[in-house]
């Protein structure tokens, strides 16, 4: 099918805009790759109006997608992790076009992995286990198990995302997969809690309890990123550190992470006094014993 296709990269390949294209094709019986088309083109280019441009094809009975992707939105979800698949195509996919070899630096650079890179999106993670923990947390307290249920199921995955990429991996689409090989024990806790025959209740009480246990063996690396961002400077406010460009991957998340790192001494809270009476800011830095 790659040669069907040619007439519909080709022209725009050789314009100065384009950077790169890139094919990718269904594996048999393996659809989530490629959205169930049987072929992706990934086209990226320096200037587009939008981020993304979708168009899709037909030949026959086969159906083929077309993304053409502006550069800096391509950066973004690399930056983030937001967008496997993308992620997966750029590392799996056969290249068509390279100007200046501009993806096979890019393939390179994700092989590489380098450990700055690897501390700011294991940070996103851990604050987004964190943040699904304690609500899943709240729901059981209240009973409402269902919804417990759903929050750890996602605690869970970023659990095992984090614990891929601290084995120096981008996480894929297969994430069990692969967190199976490298931390069984983390599979062994989602398997027991989708598997299990105890009831919903008992499978989310022995779920928590365990949980603790890896939570604490990862708030180390999973916070160090934020840690030393905040040890360069004597003391942050909630907005310093929300606003602070270092930390832009994960902010959403960082009111729950700052207050699950002060109950554990990671941080502590500086009391400022205000121009009122009995009422102070919280402003905070790196606890002693961390530092």
């Amino acid at each position: 099918m790659k040669d069907i296709l040619r007439p519909i990269y080709q022209e725009r390949a050789s314009q100065s805009n384009t950077l790169a294209v890139l094919y990718i094709e269904k594996k048999q019986n393996e659809d989530v790759l490629t959205n169930s088309f049987d072929a992706v083109l990934l086209m990226i280019v320096k200037e587009l109006e939008s981020p993304i441009h979708i168009k899709h094809y037909k030949y026959e009975n086969k159906k083929a997608v077309l993304y053409v992707v502006r550069e800096n939105q391509l950066k973004e979800w690399l930056h983030l992790g937001s967008n496997i698949k993308i992620m997966e195509w750029i590392t799996q996919g056969v290249i068509l076009f390279d100007r200046n070899e501009y993806i096979t630096n890019l393939k390179n650079e994700l092989r590489d992995f380098p450990m700055e890179e690897r501390k700011v999106k294991m940070n996103a993670e851990f604050a987004k286990l964190i943040q699904r923990y304690m609500r899943g947390k709240y729901f059981f307290d209240s009973q409402q198990y269902v919804d417990a249920y759903s929050h750890v199921v996602h605690a869970l995955h970023h659990l095992a995302r984090l614990s891929i990429i601290e084995h120096g991996f981008h996480p894929e689409t297969t994430v069990w997969n692969q967190v199976k090989q490298m931390e069984p024990a983390i599979f062994k806790l989602y398997e027991e809690l989708i598997n299990s025959h105890e009831t919903l209740e008992k499978r989310l009480e022995l779920l928590f309890l365990a949980s603790e246990f890896f939570i604490h063996s990862k708030t180390c690396i999973g916070t160090q990123h934020l840690l030393e961002t905040m040890s360069m400077k004597d003391e942050w406010t909630i907005n310093d550190l929300i606003s602070d460009s270092a930390l832009q991957s994960y902010s959403i998340d960082l009111m729950g992470l700052v207050e699950y790192l002060i109950e554990k001494k990671y941080i502590e809270e500086v009391i400022v006094p205000t121009k009122g009476p009995d009422i102070f800011h919280r402003h905070y830095r790196v606890h002693k014993k961390t530092q």
